[in-house]
């Protein structure tokens, strides 16, 4: 008999998380695709991996997995025995579906008919080109079917969209390169990126994932964004940030300065008297938010004095402070 360990296959523990699953599936997909991969049995072993990945990729095929495979190494230990629940089923020889001497029915783990493994199929039926019982993998032919009339669908895969923080706000089209991670070879894609798009959105590009095997769906690329760091402003929502620094003159008498936006310097009144830490808030300057309207920018003002001052600088200083009664610490 021979019981094919999906997670064996894949190279995971039975705990394993999806993550885990996937990251093996696609370390092992990269290595034994028959695209790449033109070594004698290559092919066999993709068809392997993606038989297990279809199974435990999905938590309802996983668990049903996992319950038959327990039974059928309980019944070996008894055995030959099945433990409570499976007395139906005779685990203990092979040779066939049909009756067994124990009234029941003897099961074979060997390779199927299809060239997978007959516990895949005892699991999950065989169906047509139009879907069938069992939750087999989509496209897969039953009765005398051949290996390569199995299909399975392609990986999705996942890179990084780095972007600046302007690029983010206008959006537009980007063309994009990178490397496929099955092939190995670089592939330039024209992205849209969507007008105000924040850190941590993904955009799909449909189709342009994994390739699937035989007439299966290729799956999607997703990017996900990423914003490089600005020194001008810090996003928070659809609210920018931003630091400007002032002159202790500036500061006591009130200035006309110029503060930076997404759209450019514009230029902004200073009230007298303020103080570090004073928030002066730009309606509508903010991030892209819904349709044209936009978050607000909050420039925090900042009291700076020269590190190396003049002898005049000093001179005057030393002066306002015999002068000046004024007591911040009262």
């Amino acid at each position: 008999m021979q019981y094919k360990d999906y997670y064996a296959t894949l190279g995971v523990a039975k705990d394993a998380s999806q993550d885990d699953i996937q990251k093996a599936y696609r370390k092992l997909a990269r290595k034994f695709h028959p695209d790449v991969n033109k070594d004698a049995g290559a092919e066999s072993k993709f068809k392997d991996i993606s038989e297990a990945y279809e199974v435990l990729k999905d938590s309802d095929k996983r668990a049903k997995y996992d319950r038959y495979g327990s039974a059928w190494k309980a019944a070996q230990q008894h055995g030959g025995t099945p433990p409570p629940g499976f007395e139906e089923f005779n685990f203990g020889a092979a040779g066939g579906q049909g009756p067994g001497p124990s009234g029941g029915f003897e099961w074979d783990f060997g390779s199927g008919p299809s060239g997978f493994s007959s516990f895949f199929e005892m699991l999950f039926g065989q169906m047509g080109a139009g879907g069938g019982p069992g939750g087999a993998p989509r496209g897969w032919r039953g009765g005398a079917a051949r290996p390569e009339d199995f299909h399975t669908a392609g990986a999705d895969h996942e890179a990084v969209l780095q972007l600046r923080l302007e690029d983010a706000a206008r959006g537009g089209h980007r063309d994009l390169t990178l490397q496929d991670p099955t092939t190995g070879q670089s592939r330039t894609y024209r992205v849209n990126i969507p007008a105000g798009i924040h850190p941590g959105k993904r955009i799909r590009l449909a189709g342009r994932g994994g390739k699937g095997v035989g007439q299966g769906q290729s799956g999607d690329l997703y990017l996900r964004v990423e914003l490089l760091p600005d020194p001008r402003f810090r996003l928070e929502g659809n609210d920018l940030h931003a630091t400007v620094e002032l002159t202790p003159w500036e500061a006591a008498l009130g200035a006309e300065i110029a503060v930076p936006t997404l759209a450019g310097p514009v230029q902004v009144r200073i009230p007298p008297g303020s103080s570090s830490g004073r928030k002066i808030r730009l309606r509508g300057k903010g991030f892209p938010a819904h349709g044209d309207t936009h978050g607000d920018l909050y420039a925090e003002l900042k009291i700076v004095v020269p590190e190396h001052p003049s002898e005049d600088e000093r001179r005057l200083f030393e002066e306002l402070a015999k002068k000046s009664h004024f007591a911040p610490r009262g």
